[in-house]
């Protein structure tokens, strides 16, 4: 015979255990202060000031803008054709070591 043999089954019972319930009070002030917290913050977000950009962010932006124009422009005016003739021109160039199969426009 083990000495777990003559244990009792189910649950515990604490002293005051009667089941009943009690109610928790709600603290008033402490949603008004956290409402004044809230506003507060919302205030502070709407306090951030704009600042402007410098000559040489305004100068950078601009340059930015032109190189971003001349790319779509240069990518506008090649044709499908010659960009596979282009491409097909840089795959010759490499070594056999990357060699993919030419693409064909013709099919």
């Amino acid at each position: 015979m083990s000495d777990y043999e003559y244990v009792a089954g189910g649950r515990l019972k604490l002293k005051g255990d009667a089941g009943i319930k009690k109610k928790k009070k709600k603290n008033k002030d402490k949603e008004k202060i956290i409402e004044k917290v809230n506003k507060g913050l919302e205030q502070e977000k709407c306090k951030e000031y704009h600042v402007p950009p410098t000559k040489a962010e305004l100068a950078f932006m601009k340059q930015q803008e032109k190189l971003q124009k001349e790319r779509i422009l240069k990518i506008a005016s090649t044709t499908h054709k010659k960009r596979v003739e282009e491409f097909n021109r840089h795959l010759d160039s490499l070594t056999e070591h990357f060699d993919i199969p030419k693409v064909s426009w013709t099919k």
